[in-house]
């Protein structure tokens, strides 16, 4: 029979895992643009860098939820306890997740038309950080619910 405390490390597994692998999708969708972007307008990197490295921050929600729900980690850990952890990691991963790809390739079209010589980067900022809103709101979801938990 399974004990709580492999649901509860479960759920934040989830967080960290998928928070992290939407972050690596994210990057990748933009660093490849960028890339292209690169060969067509070259002064234009540090726009590039900027717009790339945007949906790294996802992968760190789920860093953050670990240290919000590391103290109710213990063998004496409730079944009540292990289930909140397990439902708020899985849901800050699965937003983290998604957000960060859509992110990426919001970022992605904004590198493209900066580097066709549109000036597009602060709209394509502006536009990037709305898919960042909700792994935000996720993630404060969890620490509020953390807050409301007592260790075992």
């Amino acid at each position: 029979m399974m004990e709580p405390i492999v649901l509860a490390y479960l759920g934040i597994a989830l967080a960290v895992g998928l928070s992290g692998i939407g972050s690596a999708f994210g990057v990748t969708i933009s660093g490849n643009a960028a890339v292209g972007a690169l060969k067509k307008n070259p002064a234009a990197s540090g726009q590039y860098i900027g717009l790339s490295a945007l949906p790294a921050t996802q992968g760190l929600y789920g860093f953050v939820g670990y240290f919000m729900l590391s103290a109710y980690l213990v063998p004496s850990i409730t079944w009540y306890v292990a289930a909140v952890c397990f439902g708020t990691g899985l849901a800050l991963g699965l937003v983290a997740l998604f957000s960060a790809i859509r992110q990426g390739q919001v970022c992605a079209n904004g590198i493209v038309a900066i580097g066709g010589g549109h000036n597009v980067f602060g709209t394509t900022m502006i536009l990037a950080v709305y898919a960042e809103l909700y792994p935000i709101l996720a993630l404060l979801i969890l620490i509020l619910v953390s807050i409301g938990l007592s260790p075992a």
